[in-house]
């Protein structure tokens, strides 16, 4: 039974009945149309931590998108899972395929961020502050280039920036 007929509670049910109205109304293929039913399955999966059915969802999904905005989503959401599961490189690696696609997403960057910052910090437990200090100004720079897409959004990242001197001097904020 697809999933968009197992949901059992109101906003997933909500979700569905909004996403099943917009494709019948969508003047778009078959193949988008059945593209992003995979991906509609797999948020749903994804919010209820079911990872291993979302992300079957989003490989389908990939397999017949041919959007590169909307791919870029699909990529984006397959990182999420990666990172949620401790997969740091495979997310790595997924965030910077959805970034290629749509280079607008400051989320991924942000997330990209994130993930050098945590690694950076566990080099330093280790006392390895040469490879933690790469890492940590690696995270400098997604978090600057989330920062000049999404202004008002990452206030702590700019605040790390400012109190670690990763601040660019040419950085408009």
């Amino acid at each position: 039974m697809p999933r968009s007929q197992r949901n059992d509670n109101f906003i997933d049910k909500t979700f569905t009945i909004i996403a099943d109205i917009i494709l019948k109304v969508l003047p778009t293929n078959k193949k988008s149309k059945k593209a992003f039913a995979y991906y509609r399955d797999g948020m749903s999966a994804q919010s209820e931590g079911e990872y291993a059915e979302a992300l079957e969802n989003y490989y389908e999904a990939l397999r017949l998108e041919e959007d590169s905005y909307d791919r870029s989503y699909i990529f984006y959401n397959i990182a999420l899972i990666h990172t949620s599961n401790g997969e740091q490189e495979k997310a790595l690696k997924y965030y910077r395929q959805a970034l290629e696609l749509n280079a607008s997403l400051p989320q991924a960057l942000n997330n990209m961020a994130v993930i050098y910052h945590f690694q950076a910090e566990k080099y330093a437990d280790q006392g390895d502050m040469e490879a933690a200090e790469a890492l940590f100004d690696q995270a400098a720079i997604y978090w600057q280039q989330a920062i000049q897409l999404a202004p008002d959004n990452y206030i702590e990242a700019q605040n790390w920036l400012k109190t670690t001197g990763r601040l660019r001097k040419d950085f408009i904020r």
